[in-house]
């Protein structure tokens, strides 16, 4: 070989790669440069905050005089043996719970229901999405007017139906029900609209693991003779399992933080039958000007959605592997 063709071999040789070039094919470094703002976002948004929370909890901060003077574990102490928490406590399970059980069903209901191809399919999709892109401010003071003791438009439909406002009436015979100024009916009111509310962001996610599930599936099913309902408990449901649960997940984690639907409702009221945890730590802190014992009340929701959050991503990561 001589001379020429050494000369051609080196010329077709790469040359030497520079420092950026051998740092971006560093999967581990490109990793947490990619992650470093998300991180940075959270700590800022959600760790400072939550130790902000904390501080205060161990001090006796009011709004009127911030100065922080260390009492250790004494608001914990006062905010358990407050009745108006214990109870604000409960409801908060209560709440959380039968929401989330009513948001699961329709959620499934409506994401099986906008999987098939029909006429207006958009626009349904489009209608279903509108509570949860319209501010839920305005969208529950809407709700406050058709829950209002006198001109609710759900009375008057009962009236028309003969089930309010008569003697045998299966409401009784008052003319109009008291959605927000009765215990049970206020409960029962906070918890449709915050179904409401959460409905359509349950159903995208629904729908999305719907659409995943291989249509071979179904349709060697359905040639073996497996009607609706067996497909549905047999194949959707055991394949939709990981996904359902991110959705309960997210459902709960939204409703043990969220105060508005109870602000704008009810306040808390009647009697604090619908207070919850995030109301009561705004009344307390903020209304009631007592920072310490609010931040305390906060600080309670810390550990319940860690271990719920831990909980469902267990049953999560157990259903998916099998």
């Amino acid at each position: 070989m001589d001379v020429s063709d050494g000369a051609s071999i080196t010329q077709k040789l790469p040359p030497e790669r520079s420092r950026f070039g051998r740092l971006l094919d560093n999967e581990r470094l490109l990793a947490s440069l990619m992650i470093a703002p998300a991180i940075l976002y959270i700590g800022v948004m959600v760790g400072f905050p939550f130790s902000l929370a904390i501080l205060y909890s161990l001090s006796d901060a009011t709004t009127g005089n911030q100065t922080l003077h260390f009492v250790g574990l004494r608001n914990y102490i006062d905010v358990l043996g407050d009745p108006v928490f214990r109870k604000s406590l409960l409801n908060t399970f209560f709440f959380s719970l039968c929401s989330q059980a009513l948001v699961l069903v329709l959620s499934k209901i409506l994401a099986l229901a906008l999987v098939r191809n029909f006429r207006g399919k958009r626009l349904v999709r489009f209608l279903i999405l509108l509570p949860w892109t319209a501010p839920i401010s305005l969208g529950t003071i809407g709700w406050l007017w058709m829950l209002d003791s006198i001109f609710s438009p759900f009375d008057w439909i009962l009236r028309k139906m003969g089930l309010l406002g008569a003697p045998d009436a299966l409401f009784g015979p008052l003319s109009n029900l008291y959605w927000l100024g009765e215990p049970s009916l206020a409960m029962l009111s906070v918890i449709l609209v915050h179904t409401w509310r959460m409905l359509p962001l349950a159903t995208v996610i629904l729908l999305a693991g719907l659409t995943s599930i291989p249509h071979e599936i179904l349709e060697a099913a359905e040639i073996d003779g497996a009607g609706f309902w067996r497909r549905l408990f047999r194949i959707t449901i055991p394949l939709m399992l990981p996904i359902m649960t991110i959705a309960l997940l997210f459902g709960i984690v939204f409703t043990f933080t969220d105060m508005t639907v109870v602000y704008v409702l009810t306040r808390g009221g009647p009697v604090h039958s619908t207070q919850v945890l995030s109301s009561w730590a705004f009344f307390k802190g903020i209304e009631g000007g007592d920072l310490a014992q609010g931040a305390a009340v906060a600080v309670f929701l810390f550990p319940m959605l860690a271990g719920v959050a831990a909980l469902m991503l267990k049953l999560a990561h157990r259903t998916e592997v099998a």
